[in-house]
């Protein structure tokens, strides 16, 4: 059985396959949503950067405390939104599949350089995004990533056996669903489009996008109107 690769920067895998795409991790680290990650190399380079800039008189700590509230104002409010109007507009929803970037500027939502690719959820494909080299995350949707997404565990386990990751989360896709990992890139973010669920057709854009969490749109989770947002 083939298992199509598109190795540019849009690519993504069809799983469940034994293909190995361990990019050197460790497989072993039993992988926990609820369990923080460790001081990575990278969180220890970002510090003594941040330190040495802060030094050399660069960069002030007002400037960077002013840059990373600005960050932390971000939610995943942004997304839902997004998603709720693509629900209630199915001409924003074809040009938020066909160019995700230019479609969330219409709601004022600014992606800078970064690419924005929507995959959308379907009765017959279901999609999951991850960054296995780092964290690679939108951020401009979806605010800060949790610490889940970041931990290597999630990153290296969820291209080689995705079933089982979600159904960690609570998620359990049916066996005739072609599950989707999308792996983000420095210049490129996925964000998952979600189905709608049933029942919701009297729903107002408002309401629609209070249905809608976090989780949802990363694809570790699916929209169920009788419980409330990640």
């Amino acid at each position: 059985m083939s298992h199509p690769h598109d190795h540019g920067h849009d690519h993504h895998h069809d799983h469940d396959h034994g293909h190995d795409h361990d990019h050197g991790h460790d497989h072993s680290k039993t992988f926990r949503p609820d369990i923080p990650d460790e001081l990575t190399y990278y969180k220890k380079l970002e510090i003594a950067v941040r330190e040495l800039l802060i030094e050399k008189g660069i960069i002030t700590p007002e400037e960077v405390r002013q840059t990373v509230e600005a960050m932390d104002r971000r939610s995943p409010e942004g997304g839902a939104r997004v998603t709720a109007r693509a629900w209630v507009d199915p001409d924003f929803k074809e040009r938020l599949l066909k160019n995700g970037t230019e479609a969330v500027e219409e709601l004022g939502i600014k992606m800078g350089p970064t690419k924005l690719v929507v995959v959308e959820n379907t009765d017959e494909v279901h999609n999951v995004i991850v960054c296995t080299l780092c964290s690679c995350y939108p951020r401009m949707l979806l605010g800060v990533p949790p610490d889940w997404y970041k931990q290597r565990a999630y990153r290296s386990r969820v291209v080689k056996e995705p079933r089982t990751v979600l159904k960690e989360f609570g998620t359990e896709i049916p066996a005739d669903v072609t599950l989707r990992v999308h792996d983000s890139t420095a210049d490129m973010r996925y964000m998952v489009l979600p189905r709608r669920p049933a029942g919701t057709e009297g729903m107002s854009e408002e309401d629609l996008a209070g249905l809608v969490g976090r989780d949802t749109m990363i694809g570790v989770a699916v929209v169920d109107r009788k419980t409330s947002p990640s």
